[in-house]
C-alpha cells in the first residue's frame, strides 16, 4: 500500500472515529437534557390538572387520550378523571418521579399530592429516546454528510503533500540501471533534502565500484592474453623439440585452461545490456542454433552423445555474437556434463508472444541449492571433483544470466525428462517466421 492511500486511511479512520465519539457524547448530553426538560413539563402538566374544577359529585369528562401522555386526577380516593391505560395503586407510589411498566412499555411517572387532591402524569420513555435520537441526529447529520467531501480534500492534500516523494520516485523508476549521475533537483523539504543528498553520495560510490568491477576483470584478461600466448608458443616448441612428455602435458592443459579463463573473462566484461542493444537486428535462433552444434560437433562425437534439435524457426531482435555465446555456453555444458552416449534434446517452440529455446541432457541434473547457486561467478557444480571430471572455469553460466539480461529474456532451470537438467530460455515478445 502506498504512502498516499495509508496516510488518507489513517486520516479518515481517525476523523470517523472522533464523529462516532461525538455521537455518542451527544447521545448522553441529549438525553439528559432531555430527561430534564419532560420532567420539567411532567410537573407543569400535573399543576395544571391540580386546578382543574372537578368534583366528586359531578365528574368531568374524560380528557381525549394521547399516546404520548397518560394521566389520572384522584380526590378522596376515588378517580375523578384519567386514561383508561393509566390503572395505579396510589397506595403503592410516593410523590415524585418515578419509572414505572405501565400498558407494556416504560413509562416516566410524576406522582403530584395534596392534602386535597392527587395527580398523576406518566409519559413513554420512547418518547425521550426520540427526542433524544432527532437532537443528535439533526445536530450530526451535516458532519456525517461532509465526511465524502472531507475524504477528497484529504485525499487531495495528502497527494499535494507526497508529491515531491512521487518525483522522487518516477526520476528513479525512469533510471537506467548504469545512470549513476547525480539527482540536479533543488527541493525546499527538509525530509527531501537528506534524502537526495544520501542518493548522490550512494550513487557517486556505486558508480566507482561498478567501474572498477567492469574494467578490472577485462583489463586483467587482456593483459594476460599476450604473456599466455607466447607461453603456449613456447611450450609447443619445447614439445616439438624434446618430445610430448607427460609434464608438457600437463603444462599445455593448463595454459589450455588458463586461456580459456581469459576469454570468458573478456566476454563477461562486454555483456552489458546497454552496449549490444544499439547493434541489434532479426537473427534466427535456428540457424544459430545450428551453426553452434557444427562448431561442437567434434565434442559432442568425442563422447558418441545423440543430439536432436527440433520445433519452428522464429527470429528475435538480436545481436549474432551474443546468442552465439549464450546458446554454445548451454550446449558446452550438456556435453560436458552428460555422459558418454548420452543423449541432448534442443527444442525451439512458440507460446503466443514468447518464444521459447530449451535444451535438455540425461545427466546427473542439479539439486535444487545447485539451481540457486549456478549463476554465481566461479561456481562449478561438484567443482573439479565432478563425476564428469570436466575442467571449467565456473564463468559460463554468470555469462548466460548477463546475456539473458541483455535480452530482457527469462531462464528457467527444471529436471528433464532425459534424466539430466532441462534449460528454457524465454524470449518475450519475438517475431516468429
Amino acid at each position: 500500500m502506498s504512502i498516499r492511500k495509508r496516510l488518507t486511511l489513517i486520516l479518515l479512520s481517525m476523523m470517523v472515529l472522533t464523529c462516532f465519539l461525538a455521537l455518542v457524547k451527544g447521545y448522553q448530553k441529549s438525553m439528559s437534557h432531555g430527561e430534564q426538560l419532560l420532567d420539567s413539563e411532567l410537573k407543569v402538566v400535573a399543576g395544571v390538572l391540580m386546578q382543574q374544577p372537578l368534583s366528586i359529585n359531578a365528574m368531568a369528562p374524560k380528557m381525549q387520550e394521547s399516546a404520548q401522555l397518560l394521566y389520572q386526577i384522584w380526590q378522596s380516593g376515588e378517580l375523578l378523571s384519567g386514561s383508561d391505560e393509566l390503572n395505579l395503586d396510589l397506595s403503592q407510589y410516593q410523590a415524585g418521579f418515578q419509572t414505572l411498566n405501565i400498558a407494556g412499555q416504560r413509562m416516566r411517572v410524576f406522582v403530584f399530592a395534596t392534602s386535597l387532591r392527587t395527580v398523576i402524569v406518566a409519559e413513554p420513555i420512547a418518547k425521550r429516546f426520540e427526542l433524544a435520537e432527532a437532537v443528535i441526529l439533526s445536530a450530526m447529520l451535516p458532519m456525517l454528510w461532509a465526511v465524502p467531501l472531507l475524504a477528497l480534500f484529504i485525499s487531495f492534500f495528502v497527494k499535494y503533500a507526497l508529491a515531491p516523494l512521487t518525483r522522487l520516485s518516477k526520476q528513479l523508476a525512469l533510471r537506467q540501471a548504469n545512470d549513476f549521475t547525480a539527482i540536479n533537483w533543488q527541493v525546499t523539504d527538509e525530509e527531501i533534502k537528506p534524502v537526495i543528498s544520501r542518493l548522490n553520495d550512494l550513487f557517486k560510490r556505486v558508480e566507482t565500484a561498478y567501474l572498477r568491477e567492469r574494467f578490472f576483470a577485462s583489463d586483467a584478461a587482456h593483459e594476460l592474453r599476450t604473456p599466455l600466448s607466447s607461453l603456449k608458443i613456447n611450450v609447443h616448441n619445447l614439445a616439438a623439440q624434446q618430445g610430448d612428455n607427460q609434464e608438457l602435458q600437463a603444462m599445455t592443459q593448463g595454459i589450455n585452461r588458463l586461456t580459456n579463463i581469459v576469454e570468458q573473462m573478456l566476454i563477461l566484461g562486454r555483456t552489458q545490456p546497454e552496449q549490444w542493444q544499439k547493434q541489434f537486428k532479426e537473427q534466427s535462433l535456428l540457424a544459430i542454433t545450428q551453426e553452434v552444434v557444427s562448431q561442437l560437433y567434434e565434442k559432442l562425437e568425442a563422447k558418441n552423445h545423440t543430439i536432436s534439435l527440433e520445433g519452428d524457426d522464429f527470429t528475435i531482435n538480436g545481436d549474432e555474437f551474443t546468442l552465439v555465446t549464450l546458446i554454445s555456453n548451454l550446449l558446452s555444458n550438456a556435453i560436458k556434463y552428460a555422459p558418454a552416449n548420452g543423449q541432448i534434446k534442443i527444442t525451439l517452440k512458440q507460446m503466443h508472444r514468447q518464444r521459447i529455446w530449451q535444451i535438455e541432457d540425461s545427466g546427473p541434473g542439479m539439486t535444487d541449492d545447485q539451481k540457486q547457486r549456478i549463476f554465481n561467478r566461479f561456481y562449478r557444480v561438484g567443482g573439479d571433483q565432478h563425476p564428469s571430471g570436466e575442467q571449467g572455469a565456473g564463468l559460463g553460466m554468470a555469462i548466460v544470466q548477463h546475456i539473458i539480461a541483455i535480452y530482457s529474456a527469462e531462464i528457467n532451470l527444471t529436471d528433464s525428462d532425459l534424466g539430466g537438467l532441462k534449460v528454457q530460455v524465454v524470449f518475450a515478445g519475438a517475431k516468429c517466421d
